[in-house]
Formats: C-alpha cells, sequence, structure tokens
C-alpha cells in the first residue's frame, strides 16, 4: 500500500481553553505531540530533554524566558522559537503564560 492509498487523516479540532490540565494539556493523541502549556508568573519546569524531537514554540499571550543549553531567550506573546529537543531545556514564566508546543520526530 503507497502513501496515496492510505485513507486522510480525520480533521480534530480543539479548543485551547477548555483544556484544564496544567501545566501541560495534549491537544491530540498520535503524532506530532501537541500540547498546551500554561504557566503562571515566575513559574518554570524542571530542566529535562525530548532527544528524539524537533520543537516549535509558539507563546500566545505572556513572557517565557527558555533557557536552551546555556543559552536563554526571552519569547513573548506572539513569538514563535524551533529548537532541538536534545538540548537541555527548561522555559519560565515571566507573567501567566499559555503557549502551543509542537513536538514532532526527528527524521534524521
Amino acid at each position: 500500500m503507497t502513501d496515496s492509498d492510505q485513507p486522510p487523516t480525520p480533521t480534530e479540532r480543539r479548543r485551547l481553553e477548555a483544556l484544564e490540565e496544567t501545566p501541560h494539556a495534549h491537544l491530540f493523541d498520535g503524532e506530532p505531540q501537541t500540547i498546551r502549556l500554561a504557566l503562571a508568573d515566575g513559574e518554570r519546569i524542571p530542566t529535562h530533554r525530548h532527544p528524539d524531537r524537533e520543537i516549535v514554540l509558539h507563546v500566545l499571550e505572556g513572557h517565557l524566558t527558555m533557557s536552551l543549553g546555556d543559552d536563554e531567550y526571552d519569547v513573548h506573546e506572539g513569538g514563535v522559537v524551533r529548537f532541538d529537543g536534545a538540548q537541555d531545556i527548561s522555559p519560565k514564566a515571566q507573567a501567566d503564560t499559555t503557549a502551543l508546543l509542537v513536538l514532532a520526530r526527528r527524521t534524521d
């Protein structure tokens, strides 16, 4: 069976404000992992890694300081960052913040 013989993936829809889990809420099952991150002002996610992932983070509201390896990046509302999940990652909210994360499997 070729890719063109595969049935199309059904369209799924979610509303971020309907998600109750904090700080991480998974929007959809399966790949790519799509997560709503909600952090209160001053809240930090401990340093961790996603070695098999490439990550895109979009700050929907608020302000995060992203520690990525030895560097820090300020990401404000509307900002988008793409990074390698194999490095040390630790976001810290500088204000109440909501962000959308997409974690895609590495293809290399």
